[in-house]
C-alpha cells in the first residue's frame, strides 16, 4: 500500500512539475521568439503548483519529512517522545480531515455555481475536489502513523556528521 501511495502521488507531483517546466519553457520561447506569451500560462502554472503541493503532502507525512522542532527531543524519555508523536499525528489527522471536508464542501459549491478560471474557463471545482481527496489521503496517512512506532517516522536531519 505504501509503495502504491508513493508511486501515485509521486507520479502526480512529477507530472505536474514537468508540466510547469514545459509550460514555462514554451511561454518564454513564445515571448522571446514570437513576442507573444502563451494565453493562460500563469493560470495553468498556479493550478499545477497546487497539484504539486497537495500530491506531495501525503508523501511528506508518510516519510516524516515535514518541518519539526526537535531541540528538546534528546532530553525527553522515549515514552514521552512517542506520546508527543501520537499527539502530533492525531492533531494532524483531525486538522487535515477537517480541511478535506471543508474543501469537499467548497468544491461542491463551486461546481454548483459553475466557477471557472478567468482565462481558460477551466472548472475550478474539479481541482478543489482533487485537493480535498489528497488532504483526506494525508489524514489517512496520519491515522496510520498514530499506530506506528516512532522508528517508522522519518529520521529527520542527522547533524552528528559534518557539524561545525
Amino acid at each position: 500500500m505504501k509503495a502504491l501511495l508513493e508511486r501515485l502521488c509521486g507520479l502526480l507531483a512529477a507530472l505536474a512539475l514537468f508540466a510547469i517546466m514545459a509550460l514555462t519553457l514554451a511561454d518564454v520561447l513564445g515571448r522571446k521568439l514570437f513576442s507573444h506569451s502563451l494565453t493562460g500560462a500563469l493560470e495553468l502554472t498556479e493550478i499545477f503548483m497546487v497539484v504539486v503541493i497537495f500530491a506531495a503532502l501525503p508523501l511528506v507525512s508518510l516519510r516524516g519529512e515535514h518541518v519539526v522542532f526537535d531541540s528538546l527531543d534528546p532530553w525527553l524519555a522515549p515514552g514521552l517522545r512517542r506520546a508527543q508523536q501520537v499527539l502530533v499525528d492525531g492533531a494532524s489527522l483531525v486538522a487535515l480531515a477537517g480541511v478535506s471536508w471543508l474543501m469537499w464542501s467548497k468544491a461542491g459549491q463551486m461546481v454548483g455555481y459553475g466557477d471557472i478560471s478567468p482565462q481558460l474557463a477551466l472548472p475550478m471545482g474539479a481541482f478543489v475536489y482533487l485537493m480535498s481527496v489528497l488532504c483526506g489521503l494525508t489524514a489517512l496517512v496520519h491515522a496510520l502513523l498514530v499506530w506506528r512506532p516512532e522508528a517508522t517516522h522519518g529520521s529527520g536531519v542527522d547533524d552528528t556528521h559534518g557539524a561545525l
